[in-house]
C-alpha cells in the first residue's frame, strides 16, 4: 500500500495538474460553444443580418458576461466532480437491487443534488441570453392601488426547471452507464487527435440526450408543474397571470418555440459537460514513463519495478503497467535495463520484481475465474438434483392414475364454466375464480397436493369440487362447455343431471379453503417473482464484472510475453530462462481457465455497444480481449522459441497443451 507522502507525489505532481489542465481547456473552448448557442437560439431564416446584430450585442452585454463567469463556475465544478468520481475499473451492477443501491448512496445522492443545482445555473445562463419571454421569473402584469403587480413568468419558470431535471437525468444515466469509467485506448494518438475524433460523437450524444430528456421533462410537468409553479407563487408572493394556455397543459406544452428553445438550452448543457469529461479522459490516459532504475536511492519508490507491487492508486498502478506494455515493444534501451543485473552482486532484481508481479495477477485471475465457475457448477448441480426430486416424487404420486388412463399430449386448462358450476349458485366471486394448481410446483405443499387428487366417485365430494385429472379423463365434458358456452346457453352441470329448478346453495367448507389456499399461493408467487427479479443475478453482467479489472491483466501478458520474445536475442545474462517454466505454466492454466468460462451461458455473447451515450462501454468486452490477448502472447513466445521449449520443465498436461500451439492447433 503506498503511503500518504508516496500517493500524494504522484497525484500532486502528475494527476492534478492533468485535470486541472483538463478544466482550462474546457474553459477555454466555453466562449465559442456559447456563440453558437447564441446564434442557433436567435437564429431566424427572413431576418439573417438583424439575427447576427443581435447575437453581437447579446454576447458584449454586462449580462452575458456575467453568465459566462457563472458558466466557468460550473466548468470548474464539472471537472473537480469528474476529478473525484472517476474509476479506472467500473462498477457493475450484477442485479437490480444492487443497481438501485448505487443509485441511492449518500454520496451518489449529494452527486444528483450537485448535478441539479448546476443545470438550474446553466438554465438561467441559457434564459438570459435567449432574452424575450425568457428573461425574467417575474414581470409587471396588472396595476391595482397604484402598484404593479407581479406576476409569475412560466416560461423562464419552465426552462430553470428543465434545465434542473435534465442536470439530475445526467446524473442518474451516468451511475447507469458507467459515464465516470476512464478507459485506455490501445491505439496511443496525440490529444488533438483523439479530440477530434470524437467531438462529433460529443455533439451526437448531446443532441439526443437532450430530446430524451426534454421528452420525458415534459410529462413530468403536464402531471406535476403546479407544484413548483404554487410554491413558487406563494414564495415569491407572486400571482399567476391569465394566460389562455398553461403551460401543464396539451396546448401549452405543444409550443413548438418553446420545445425548441428547451431543447437547444439542454443541448448546450450537456455538450459543455461532456466536454469537459471528454477533455479529462484525453488527459488522464496520455502515456507516462517511469524510470526502471535509479541511480539515487530516494527516487527508487518511483521506479517501474517498485510502482508495480503498490496496489493505490489504482490509476498509477494501470499508467505503470501501460508503460511497461510500451517499453516492452518499443524500446530496446529500456529492455536491456530490464535483463540487467544489479552491481554489486549480480542479480536480476528488476526482472524479478516485475515478472513476480506480472505472474502473481495473473495467477488471482485464474483463481477468480475457478471460484466462479465451481460457484456455478454447484449452483446448477443442486438445481438439477432437486428438480428431479420434484419429478419423481410427482411421477410416485400420479403413478397408478397414469398408469390406468392416457395422458393428453398438451397442457390443458380448466375452463371457468368448469369452477361456476361445480358450486351451486352459478355466481362467481374472488374466491372461486379459475385456477388450475401446479402439482408439480415445488411450492405447492402435501397438504394441498392431496386436496387437489382425484376424487373417487362414491365420495360424498363428488360432483362438488371437479378435479383437474377427472376433467382430463372426461374430455367430452370440455367440448361440451366450450360449445355450450359459444351457443349462449348455459352449460349442464357435470356432476348432476340439469333440473328445471336448482336451489342456489352456499359454496362447501372445501371448495372455500382451496380457494383461499391458491389465493395464499398466488400471493407469495408473486412476492416471490419480485424477489427473483430484484435479487437474482444477471450473468451477464456477473461476467462482465470478473472481467472489469482485466485491463491490467491484458498490459501485463503483453508485457511479459514481449520481454520473453525480446530475451531470445536481448538478454545477455539468461535471466528470463529461469522463469520460463513459471511463465508458461501461468499462461496456460490461465488458458485452460478462460476456454471453461466461455463455455458457460452468456459468456461468449457479445453486447452491442451504445452509439448515443458517452458512456464507455469497453469494458463489455474485456474478456474477449484478454482471450485473444492470452492466446496471442503464447503464440508469441511459441514461434520466437520453436522446438527449443521441449527442454523448458513443464507437467505432462501443459507441454501437450503447448504441443498444440507449437504444431498451430490451438
Amino acid at each position: 500500500m503506498f503511503s500518504a507522502e508516496q500517493s500524494c507525489w504522484f497525484i500532486r505532481k502528475v494527476i492534478c495538474w492533468r485535470a486541472a489542465a483538463s478544466i482550462a481547456w474546457a474553459v477555454l473552448l466555453l466562449p465559442p460553444s456559447t456563440a453558437i448557442f447564441v446564434i442557433l437560439s436567435k437564429f431566424s431564416v427572413l431576418h439573417p443580418i438583424q439575427t447576427i446584430s443581435e447575437c453581437f450585442s447579446v454576447l458584449t452585454s454586462a449580462t452575458a458576461i456575467f453568465s459566462f463567469i457563472l458558466l466557468c463556475g460550473v466548468i470548474i465544478m464539472v471537472g473537480f466532480l469528474n476529478f473525484e468520481y472517476y474509476t479506472v475499473i467500473p462498477t457493475i451492477a450484477c442485479s437490480k437491487i444492487a443497481l438501485f443501491g448505487q443509485l441511492l448512496h449518500p454520496r451518489q445522492l449529494v452527486n444528483s443534488l450537485v448535478h441539479c443545482i448546476m443545470g438550474m445555473i446553466v438554465a438561467w445562463c441559457s434564459a438570459v441570453t435567449i432574452g424575450f419571454r425568457y428573461e425574467t421569473l417575474g414581470h409587471p402584469c396588472a396595476q391595482t392601488d397604484g402598484y404593479h403587480q407581479m406576476c409569475l413568468n412560466e416560461y423562464h419558470l419552465i426552462l430553470l426547471l428543465g434545465g434542473a431535471f435534465v442536470g439530475f437525468s445526467h446524473s442518474l444515466l451516468g451511475v447507469i452507464h458507467n459515464i465516470n469509467y476512464v478507459s485506455f485506448h490501445t491505439v496511443q494518438q496525440y490529444k488533438y487527435l483523439r479530440f477530434k475524433g470524437c467531438l462529433p460523437l460529443v455533439v451526437k450524444c448531446s443532441a439526443t440526450q437532450a430530446l430524451y430528456s426534454v421528452r420525458n421533462f415534459i410529462v413530468v410537468y403536464y402531471f406535476l408543474g403546479y407544484i413548483p409553479r404554487t410554491w413558487i407563487c406563494k414564495t415569491l408572493n407572486l400571482h399567476l397571470g391569465s394566460s389562455a394556455h398553461p403551460l401543464d397543459s396539451i396546448a401549452g406544452l405543444l409550443d413548438l418555440s418553446l420545445l425548441y428553445h428547451l431543447w437547444i438550452s439542454a443541448t448546450f448543457l450537456l455538450f459543455t459537460w461532456y466536454i469537459t469529461l471528454l477533455l479529462f479522459r484525453i488527459f488522464l490516459t496520455e502515456g507516462y514513463s517511469f524510470p526502471v532504475q535509479s541511480s539515487f536511492t530516494e527516487d527508487a519508490d518511483h521506479c517501474l519495478p517498485k510502482v508495480l507491487t503498490e496496489k493505490q492508486p489504482m490509476i498509477l498502478k494501470f499508467l505503470a503497467l501501460q508503460d511497461l506494455a510500451l517499453l516492452s515493444q518499443h524500446s530496446p534501451l529500456r529492455r536491456c535495463e530490464v535483463f540487467s543485473l544489479s552491481q554489486p552482486g549480480g542479480h536480476p532484481h528488476n526482472w524479478n520484481a516485475i515478472s513476480k508481479e506480472c505472474l502473481s495477477m495473473l495467477a488471482d485471475l485464474t483463481q477468480r475465474l475457478v471460484a466462479y465457475h465451481d460457484t456455478v457448477a454447484t449452483n446448477g448441480r443442486a438445481k438439477s438434483l432437486s428438480s428431479g426430486s420434484e419429478r419423481k416424487t410427482s411421477s410416485e404420486t400420479s403413478g397408478t392414475e397414469d398408469f390406468m388412463s392416457p395422458r393428453p399430449t398438451a397442457l390443458m386448462k380448466t375452463p371457468a364454466s368448469v369452477f361456476t358450476r361445480s358450486i351451486a349458485g352459478g355466481q362467481q366471486s374472488p374466491l372461486t375464480a379459475p385456477f388450475t394448481p401446479d402439482l408439480d410446483s415445488p411450492f405447492m405443499s402435501p397438504a394441498l397436493r392431496r386436496l387437489a387428487a382425484p376424487v373417487e366417485q362414491g365420495s360424498p365430494w363428488y360432483g362438488t369440487v371437479q378435479s383437474p385429472h377427472i376433467m382430463r379423463r372426461v374430455p367430452k365434458l370440455w367440448s361440451t362447455s366450450t360449445d355450450s358456452q359459444a351457443n349462449g346457453s348455459s352449460p349442464p352441470s357435470p356432476a348432476s343431471v340439469p333440473s328445471d329448478k336448482q336451489e342456489p346453495s352456499k359454496p362447501s367448507f372445501l371448495a372455500q379453503f382451496l380457494q383461499n389456499r391458491r389465493e395464499q399461493v398466488k400471493n407469495f408467487l408473486a412476492k416471490r417473482v419480485l424477489i427473483v427479479y430484484l435479487f437474482n443475478k444477471l450473468p451477464e453482467a456477473s461476467s462482465q464484472a470478473l472481467f472489469a479489472d482485466s485491463q491490467a491483466h491484458i498490459w501485463a501478458l503483453e508485457g511479459l510475453s514481449y520481454l520473453v520474445q525480446a530475451s531470445f536475442s536481448e538478454d545477455q545474462f539468461g535471466v528470463v530462462q529461469t522463469t520460463l517454466p513459471s511463465i508458461l505454466s501461468c499462461m496456460l492454466v490461465l488458458q485452460e481457465a478462460v476456454d471453461r468460462h466461455f463455455k458457460l451461458p452468456h459468456a461468449s455473447s457479445k453486447p452491442v455497444r451504445s452509439t448515443s451515450s458517452m458512456g464507455d462501454s469497453t469494458y463489455k468486452t474485456l474478456r474477449f480481449a484478454l482471450r485473444a490477448t492470452l492466446k496471442t502472447a503464447i503464440y508469441r513466445i511459441t514461434t520466437t522459441f520453436g522446438d527449443h521449449l521441449n527442454a523448458v520443465q513443464l507437467s505432462a498436461e501443459h507441454r501437450k497443451r503447448l504441443q498444440q500451439f507449437l504444431e498451430y492447433k490451438e
